[in-house]
């Protein structure tokens, strides 16, 4: 499905299951695409919820743009979106820079109207310096900007199955990603730091790391649930930093377990 945001940017999205549902809104991280989420939407209606999937701009098959490259134009074409689709109080889902777009989407229109956040492999604050040591890989202020030019490596460390694989390889061909003309966002995401709008949540958080994430120490999610009692997390085994991908069995049951008991 299609959808035109204010400044008119056609963003690409899916929406699964009964109108009348509890809504999961779902993003992907930087240079992703939404079908890594398959496994876990599929369970997601088959319990009874509504799932709106986004690409975001710049992403997947939603218009690549130099304009809006900022995370907070991302959470605001979510708003957008939701507001089209007569959504309200939805469940926020992001993984990685996804998750950092939730995170701005309760920033500018507050938690009173978010049901829920779940936050996959992304750390509060990307960079390191001397009283945080849980930022993308080892980067800090003096070298980020130079570090993220360069190729991040393999995200996973478990393979998808070869259904999911094979689907993305034809829609990576079909719809390339630009990391050059993303790389403002990129930047943007970095600098963000979400942890005072953690420790002042009043909405469910729930943080599920990748075991052997080769981007975050999954470390981080104690420091986050030492922020605010409304934060959980869970590690899951065996995967790397697209957990839902790699695990979908293990993280599709850890999602509904906290959906059912902190969200009932």
């Amino acid at each position: 499905m299609k959808f035109y945001t204010s400044d008119r940017v056609e963003l690409d999205y899916d929406d699964f299951g009964a109108e009348n549902q509890q809504t999961v809104a779902i993003l992907s991280g930087i240079g992703a695409y939404k079908e890594y989420w398959e496994a876990t939407i599929d369970v997601l209606v088959a319990n009874g919820y509504r799932v709106i999937n986004v690409d975001a701009r710049n992403q997947g098959q939603s218009e690549h743009t130099n304009k809006g490259l900022r995370i907070s134009k991302h959470a605001m074409d979510l708003r957008e979106l939701l507001q089209n689709l007569n959504i309200t109080k939805p469940i926020l889902m992001g993984n990685s820079m996804g998750a950092s777009t939730m995170f701005a989407y309760v920033s500018l229109f507050g938690d009173q109207n978010v049901a829920g956040i779940v936050d996959v492999d992304q750390s509060p604050k990307m960079i390191n310096d001397n009283n945080w040591k849980y930022g993308f890989k080892d980067i800090t202020w003096s070298d980020f900007h130079a570090t993220l030019h360069q190729p991040f490596g393999k995200a996973t460390y478990h393979n998808f199955d070869n259904k999911l694989f094979e689907k993305l390889q034809e829609i990576k061909n079909e719809a390339p990603y630009d990391a050059e003309l993303n790389f403002p966002l990129l930047v943007d995401h970095a600098v963000q730091d979400w942890r005072s709008l953690i420790a002042n949540l009043n909405c469910p958080l729930l943080v599920v790391c990748g075991e052997k994430s080769p981007y975050f120490n999954p470390e981080f999610r104690k420091v986050m649930e030492n922020l605010s009692d409304q934060v959980e997390s869970a590690v899951v085994s065996e995967a790397g930093h697209l957990v839902m991908g790699e695990q979908p069995e293990k993280f599709n049951k850890i999602l509904v377990n906290w959906l059912k008991i902190s969200l009932s």
